[in-house]
């Protein structure tokens, strides 16, 4: 799903610039949080979000989401595909399809 160039380059970038230091879980958690928040506001006031912007906005998120599975050893396709699995018993596609109820409502 990832492909391993980008992990790669993010490493780089990041080597470079002697940032692993301040990448603990927790701060890359905090950073998520910041950046989905940043990416939630290009949609503050408008359906019709500026593309180039929310485009960054998704890639500030995505990176450092790769960087925390990388410090806590998770491979993001796996943890994906686990999910996937786990709420695909929670919501079957019989009971769930165009439903936007919870699991336990279904």
């Amino acid at each position: 799903m990832i492909d391993p160039s980008v992990r790669d380059k993010i490493a780089a970038f990041v080597a470079e610039r002697d940032w692993a230091q301040f990448h603990t879980p927790e701060n890359l958690a905090k950073s998520i949080a910041i950046e989905a928040g940043e990416l939630l506001e290009c949609f503050q006031w408008n359906t019709d979000a500026d593309t180039d912007r929310v485009r960054e906005e998704l890639a500030d998120v995505l990176t450092y989401c790769l960087l925390l599975a990388d410090r806590i050893g998770a491979d993001p396709s796996q943890i994906v595909l686990d999910k996937l699995a786990v709420t695909r018993e929670k919501y079957p596609a019989d009971k769930a399809r165009g439903r936007s109820a919870k699991y336990d409502a279904l």
